[in-house]
């Protein structure tokens, strides 16, 4: 496989301006490899205008999989050819936080990224990344069964963190693609009775193909929890939309000695009511998480490829990048879609 000089990549510079460019592709240095993409998943969090768009112009995407097409110097236990999951945000292993298991607290976990980023038809991996959040994909994972490694792993972190375990009743809130793992991923570590609820029928269809008992939002959720939950309301709640009413639901929705994952944020600046004093007379929980480690990414290549999460037939768009503009359009309408794919 020749690499060419100049590539095209997506480059971002708000939800509405996604536009095709050519530059250079990147060299590999030492300890570096080059990977070719071959397919790249446009995350919820790449649509986050207040996220993203203060980093702009630049090139996203982090939900990849590919090809290794260059090696630098010093790289071993690689070939071009291998089939390989990066992850683009990886830690030191080093650190007082790595050292105490809080992996995506580490500074370096943050510092670390992609060249140019997964929208481009090459990617450099840097040293730190190729030792520490490279895979070789088994050949039971496809391509596109790829792209779900990076939020799943987010997903099975999370999980790990509420402590979600068999016979527990759990609560999805919002069933984007976010929430429809979370509930596969509950369902395989055997959680009882699974609830989820969204503003959006297509999602709340998906949610109920899935094995969930969809209910109605609103005000209405926790008498509509109770009353499908042998009144009582979930073990654990876990928020997967960052809208002021969800996330105000899911404090009024966990049941006694129960927890709420803050799973998806809400953008910076918006205040909330928290009923501290009831929460704390409830003894409920309020845990966070972000990203995903080496080991939680190894565990969803591992439930992806044993079929504990199935993650095919959620893929509802398949895109070249050329049309890169209309998949950002799709997960910002968060619409009749599910997971959006680009084909670099």
């Amino acid at each position: 496989m020749s690499v060419p000089a100049a590539m095209r990549a997506a480059v971002y510079r708000r939800n509405d301006d996604v536009r095709i460019e050519e530059m250079p592709v990147p060299r590999p240095g030492p300890g570096e490899f080059l990977m070719r993409t071959v397919a790249s998943g446009i995350c919820g969090s790449d649509v986050m205008e207040w996220y993203r768009v203060k980093r702009a112009p630049c090139v996203l995407g982090h939900e990849v999989a590919g090809e290794v097409a260059g090696l630098g110097p010093g790289v071993e236990g690689w070939k071009k050819g291998d089939r390989v999951f990066v992850s683009h945000h990886v830690p030191c292993n080093r650190c007082r936080r790595c050292l105490m298991g809080d992996h995506t607290a580490c500074p370096t976990l943050h510092a670390t990224n992609f060249d140019p980023g997964g929208f481009a038809e090459f990617i450099r991996v840097p040293a730190i990344n190729v030792r520490v959040g490279a895979f070789k994909l088994p050949d039971e994972v496809s391509d596109e069964e790829a792209v779900f490694i990076e939020p799943l792993g987010c997903v099975v972190r999370g999980q790990r963190a509420a402590r979600i375990q068999p016979g527990m009743s759990v609560l999805v809130i919002g069933s984007g693609i976010a929430g429809l793992l979370h509930l596969q991923l509950a369902a395989a570590l055997g959680a009882g009775k699974i609830f989820a609820t969204d503003i959006h029928p297509y999602r709340m269809e998906a949610a109920r193909r899935l094995g969930a008992t969809v209910l109605p939002g609103g005000e209405g959720l926790p008498g509509a929890l109770r009353a499908a939950n042998e009144g009582r309301l979930a073990d654990r709640v876990i928020l997967c939309a960052g809208a002021p009413a969800a996330v105000e639901a899911s404090l009024r929705c966990a049941e006694e000695a129960g927890a709420v994952l803050l799973f998806a944020p809400p953008a910076p600046g918006q205040d909330y009511r928290v009923p501290l004093h009831e929460l704390w007379g409830q003894q409920v929980a309020l845990v966070s998480t972000y990203g995903a480690a080496p080991l939680d990414l190894a565990q969803a290549i591992e439930l992806i490829r044993a079929r504990r999460v199935d993650v095919g037939g959620m893929v509802t768009h398949r895109l070249p990048l050329e049309a890169a503009q209309e998949g950002f359009r799709l997960v910002a309408e968060a619409g009749e879609s599910i997971k959006v794919i680009l084909l670099p």
